[in-house]
Parts: C-alpha cells; sequence; structure tokens
C-alpha cells in the first residue's frame, strides 16, 4: 500500500525528520486558506497521486500569491494526472498539498528498503538527487551509494558517516544525516514498512537537511497490526479490481494480456502464468482464489475477470487438495451461469475427484472446454484468445 506525500510527511515529522511547513486541501478555497495560514510569499501547489514525475507531468506548481494557488489547486483537483508511471488513463486528483517555498543549496537523493535477497534493510543514496534519479541509476549507477543494516546490530554510525561522505557532508550535515537515517529507520521497522524514498533530500541555503519530498510503500500483509495506517489507504488511486478482489479475500493483479487467469494456490498462479507465456500467449491477470474455494469466491473471481475488457478468455486451473474437484465444478458450472460469461472458458482439474469434475463440465452445456494437464490447457486457452 502506497501513502500520499502529505501522509508520508506527517510520519516523518513524528519520527524527528524535518519537513516543510505544509496542509492538504481538497478545494481551491481551502488551499488559498491554507496558504494564508502558512504565510510567506511563495508556496507550492502538488498533486496527491500515489505515483512520481508528477513535476514533469504539471503536477507541482509554484504560486507567487494565495490566488495563484487557489487556480492551481481549482486546476489540479478534480483532474487527472499522467504521469511515465500512472499510465495512460492517469490517477484522480482529489487533494493537493500547500507548502512554503525555501531557497535550496543542494538536491540529494535518500532511501531505504528490504532487500529480500539479502534479508536485509538497505539504505541507498546519491548526490546526484532530484526527479531524475532513474537516469542515474541507468546511466551512471556508480553514483549510487548503498549500505546493508544487520537485523542483529541495526544502524551503525559509521554506515551513516560513509554514506554522508560519498555525498559530501560534513559537520553538523552529518549529525544531521544520521539523525535522519536513524528515523528513517526506526520507522521503517515500527510500521513494517517495504520502502521509504526522500527524492530530493535537501540542503537548505542555511546548511540544514529536509525532505522536500517523501514516499512510503507498507508490506499489505502488516497492514493488521496498523490501524492507522491501514486508515490512510486511498482506494480511488488503486486498480479498481484489485480493491474489489481484498473485498473478497483474493490475491488479484491487474496484467496487460488477454487471457484471464482463476488458479487456486500462488505458486500454481505463478507457473500458470510462465506456461501461457510459452505457448505465445499474454495473461491478463494474477488470480489466486485460494485453497478452500467455494462457489461464491468463484463467481467473484469470475467477475474480476470479465471486468477487464481486454479478456479473450478464460483459463481456470485448479488443483483440488482440500476441496474436491467435483465440488469445484459446481462451483465453476453455477459461477458462469450467474455471471452469464460469453468467452472461451478452459478448465483444468486435478487432484480429488478430478475424473468426475470433468464429467460435470463436460455435461454442463455450457461453452466450458476440459483440458487434461497444465499444457493442454494453456494451448487450449491461447488459440481460443486469439
Amino acid at each position: 500500500m502506497n501513502l500520499h506525500e502529505y501522509q508520508a510527511k506527517q510520519l516523518f515529522e513524528a519520527y524527528g525528520v524535518s519537513v516543510p511547513s505544509g496542509q492538504p486541501a481538497g478545494t481551491g478555497s481551502e488551499a488559498r486558506a491554507k496558504a494564508l495560514q502558512l504565510g510567506g510569499e511563495r508556496w507550492v501547489v502538488k498533486a496527491q497521486v500515489h505515483s512520481g514525475g508528477r513535476g514533469k507531468a504539471g503536477g507541482v506548481v509554484l504560486a507567487n500569491s494565495s490566488v495563484e494557488v487557489e487556480q492551481a489547486a481549482d486546476r489540479l483537483i478534480g483532474s487527472r494526472l499522467v504521469t511515465h508511471q500512472s499510465g495512460a488513463e492517469g490517477l484522480p486528483v482529489n487533494t493537493v498539498l500547500v507548502e512554503e517555498v525555501g531557497e535550496l543549496a543542494r538536491e540529494l537523493y535518500l532511501s531505504a528498503l528490504v532487500d529480500r535477497g539479502s534479508a536485509r534493510v538497505i539504505f541507498m543514496a546519491s548526490a546526484e538527487g532530484g526527479m531524475d534519479i532513474e537516469d542515474v541509476a541507468a546511466k551512471t549507477p556508480e553514483k549510487i551509494l548503498s549500505c546493508k543494516i544487520s537485523p542483529a546490530a541495526g544502524l551503525q554510525a559509521y554506515q551513516s558517516r560513509e554514506i554522508a561522505f560519498g555525498l559530501g557532508l560534513a559537520g553538523e550535515q552529518m549529525l544531521a544525516l544520521h539523525r535522519i537515517m536513524v528515523a528513517m529507520y526506526r520507522l521503517l521497522l515500527d510500521k513494517d514498512l517495504s520502502q521509504i524514498e526522500i527524492n530530493p533530500l535537501v540542503v537548505t541555503q542555511e546548511g540544514q537537511l529536509m525532505a522536500l519530498d517523501a514516499k512510503i510503500n507498507v508490506d499489505d500483509n502488516a497492514l493488521y497490526a496498523h490501524p492507522d495506517i491501514a486508515g490512510m489507504r486511498d482506494a480511488a488511486q488503486e486498480d479498481p479490481a484489485e480493491t474489489a478482489a481484498r473485498e473478497h479475500d483474493l490475491s488479484y493483479v491487474t496484467l496487460n494480456g488477454t487471457i484471464g487467469c482463476m488458479v487456486n494456490g500462488a505458486g500454481l498462479a505463478m507457473a500458470t502464468l510462465d506456461v501461457i507465456k510459452l505457448y505465445g500467449g499474454e495473461p491478463a491477470n494474477f488470480l489466486d482464489v485460494g485453497g478452500g474455494t467455494t462457489a461464491a469466491k468463484v463467481a467473484a473471481a469470475f467477475k474480476l475477470i470479465l471486468s477487464d475488457r481486454k479478456v479473450k478468455a478464460v483459463l481456470v486451473n485448479i488443483f483440488g487438495g482440500i476441496v474436491r474437484c467435483n465440488l469445484i465444478a459446481e462451483g465453476i458450472i453455477a459461477a458462469v451461469k450467474e455471471v452469464g460469461v460469453t468467452i472461451p472458458v478452459v478448465v483444468r482439474l486435478e487432484g480429488t475427484n478430478a475424473e468426475e469434475g470433468r464429467r460435470l463440465l463436460d455435461a454442463s452445456g455450457l461453452a466450458l472446454t476440459s483440458a487434461s494437464d497444465l499444457d493442454d490447457a494453456a494451448k487450449k486457452a491461447v488459440e481460443a484468445a486469439r
């Protein structure tokens, strides 16, 4: 789960990371009032969407008066911001962040994330902070600094000093960077976060370090333990199908292909996607209905798959272990009748009572094609989608 910038900065402030003075607003008039409340002569109005590249897409606007703040907010709120990360449809802007503008001396990059390969938290930093950090990583990776944190020892002072030296910081700035990194590490562990990114981490004209931007990604599996973080979820920024899937306790991820997939078990689902690709097809989604599949879950899964207009065929791949295949077949038949599926559906059943399940599918009178194994199912689904 992602947080908006203003939400991430609220957490930063709670953990002692300096951020510019700012307030969220939901209307132009509210934005103007917040600007006057903040004081000063210049402000920045930032569209709050779960995407990078907002500045290049026109989602970050400098304003030299409170009237310009209101005008910028009115223009952004209610629009859809299209960035290089959002896709062609863009993301809805329902809130803006109004912040004071100060004079900056340097822009740096700093992030902390869970590196699953090494089972460590890793800090990454660069003296080349700003909007084009992705280009820096791609073209000049030697400019990216990193250090891995031992879970037993935690972040050590020498590690933050090495990062500070690499960024060209010294004296009080070195100590300030250490405090920021300690705060980020504590925040990441306390709230079960996957990633924290500050881009840019700026050095002000007075020599202070400040988080000018803030991005936080939360581990969905830990949200039950953090109701305060779960309450920050903005479903409007997420794929509607994925939001609906959570309501039915389904694991669903939208992809770009034409073959809808319904599978029980994450590993089997990944294998199904691979085999579809092997035979020249493109999966439209990852969908794991879980081990205890029911007719209600199958119906909900079909509705999710069919909500994607790109889907030309559906591949159902079920291994009947906990639930018998004949019961799964009955659920599939009931779901197809309920949902009114009009595109080809290929079903592969394996496990307990698989033969009986296949007989039920063949005798249903519906446009259901049974398959003998996964390869057969993938070939039939790819052909049907074409």
